[in-house]
């Protein structure tokens, strides 16, 4: 009787753990993020986390009625880590292709910006394999960038260079260890095209365009199974989209419609 009774306190007790572990869970979302990208996601002087990426998170699971915590990791590293279960979404202006959705599952739309060759004002280069061949262009690794440079310009030629983050490439880039990168238009002009050091830089026209690779724009990316949690996010996505809390936190950064069609 005794053997019985202590297996069915213990049987309870594992119950009631369980239970407490799933609600907390359920109280607290964890970001992975890659804060390398103004406006989208960087750190301030004093080391906080800004960008119209974490005011979306923030408003997000306010929304969904959770606490929103953010783990810092490298970009290319971010789905592996989210497979590895560090955290639970990642929210690093991820793009939704339909490479990516092989292993993990995206969210609505968030938003979606153009993406550009960028190089010297007299490079008189264009976004070409025929023009860029014998050049050197910078991408960072893990990037819808590096996928576009690598199957559309390697192999006619182009010498295509990876970077474990983009602040790495516009380094190169202004030191003239590059010819060009590949890059987010809005991105690269708020961290380097309008600051002094890159104004002799600019995008160069015209937009680099396609579907396949660079999706409809980017979106919340999780593990396959979480469905639930993909619901209520998608929910409280609409409801910001819907009650005026995206537009509002779009124009502390943006002049123009950055969500897109």
């Amino acid at each position: 009787m005794r053997i019985k009774t202590t297996i069915a306190v213990l049987a309870a007790a594992l119950v009631l753990s369980a239970s407490v572990h799933s609600a907390t869970a359920a109280d607290q979302i964890r970001f992975g993020i890659d804060p390398t990208f103004p406006p989208f996601e960087s750190k301030n002087a004093s080391g906080q986390l800004v960008g119209f990426d974490i005011d979306l998170g923030n408003a997000i699971c306010a929304e969904m009625k959770v606490e929103c915590t953010w783990v810092q990791n490298s970009f290319d590293g971010l789905i592996p880590a989210l497979q590895a279960k560090k955290f639970d979404a990642i929210l690093s202006s991820l793009s939704i292709t339909e490479e990516r959705k092989k292993a993990i599952a995206f969210s609505n739309k968030l938003f979606n910006t153009p993406a550009f060759l960028i190089a010297a004002k007299n490079s008189s280069l264009h976004p070409t394999a025929e023009s860029l061949k014998g050049k050197r262009i910078g991408v960072q690794q893990g990037s819808v960038f590096e996928t576009y440079a690598n199957q559309y310009w390697r192999s006619a030629g182009v010498e295509v260079i990876t970077y474990p983050d983009a602040e790495s490439v516009y380094a190169d880039l202004i030191n003239g260890r590059l010819d060009g990168t590949l890059d987010d238009a809005v991105v690269i002009t708020e961290a380097l095209l309008s600051k002094p050091q890159g104004q002799s830089f600019t995008l160069i026209q015209p937009q680099v365009k396609d579907d396949t690779i660079f999706g409809p724009g980017t979106g919340i990316g999780l593990r396959l199974k979480d469905q639930v949690l993909l619901a209520r996010f998608n929910q409280a996505i609409d409801t910001i989209r819907a009650n005026g809390t995206y537009d509002r936190l779009a124009k502390k950064y943006f002049n123009f419609n950055i969500y897109g069609e």
